[in-house]
């Protein structure tokens, strides 16, 4: 297993993530769509990082690709946090699962005081934001398109202390899978 070591992660905190994801999981195509949405509002130039996407003319609302895609990193959210919470497991997941290991982040920081992604997962992560050129400056609009995405899903929920649960739990999934991104570097 790979890990990366965090600060604390409160029981408060991990349940800010997964009482919002439980609101938000009903919307998981709508909002995975924003998310995504927002990422090329904020980085045009992401638009590259996706094969189906580079050549297309067809506006981002409805490219036939871009939608079920962007839905299935939601639903792998939903699934993931369910397992999760029930059996304490990892499920392996796309090249494109910040959402999903960010709420597995934040059950994982709570328990066990680090995020653990199974070493296959990390790898496959690792690899494929290496081969496509995923850089720092990709991972921060990733977080304040998923940040944002959350705040307009939950207003009434939301507050500094869920931006902070959120944003912890995205960081240290981040920074799992930049260690993978280095160690393809120097393969």
């Amino acid at each position: 297993m790979a890990a990366c070591e965090g600060i604390v992660f409160t029981e408060e905190q991990e349940a800010l993530v997964v009482k919002s994801w439980t609101v938000m999981k009903k919307n998981s195509a709508e909002l995975g769509l924003k998310f995504f949405l927002k990422i090329f509002e904020i980085a045009p130039s992401a638009k590259k990082l996706f094969s189906f996407l580079r050549d297309s003319d067809v506006p981002l609302e409805q490219n036939t690709k871009l939608k079920p895609h962007a839905m299935s990193v939601f639903v792998m959210v939903s699934k993931a946090i369910l397992l999760q919470a029930k059996c304490h497991m990892i499920l392996p997941v796309s090249a494109n699962g910040f959402v999903l290991q960010t709420c597995e982040s934040a059950v994982q920081l709570r328990k066990a005081g680090k995020v653990t992604v199974r070493e296959t997962t990390l790898k496959k992560l690792g690899g494929t934001h290496f081969k496509y050129g995923v850089v720092d400056e990709h991972f921060e609009v990733t977080k304040f398109a998923l940040l944002e995405t959350i705040k307009e899903a939950v207003p009434e929920m939301w507050s500094a202390e869920m931006k902070n649960a959120w944003g912890e739990a995205y960081e240290r999934l981040v920074a799992a899978i930049k260690a993978e991104m280095v160690a393809c570097s120097q393969a």
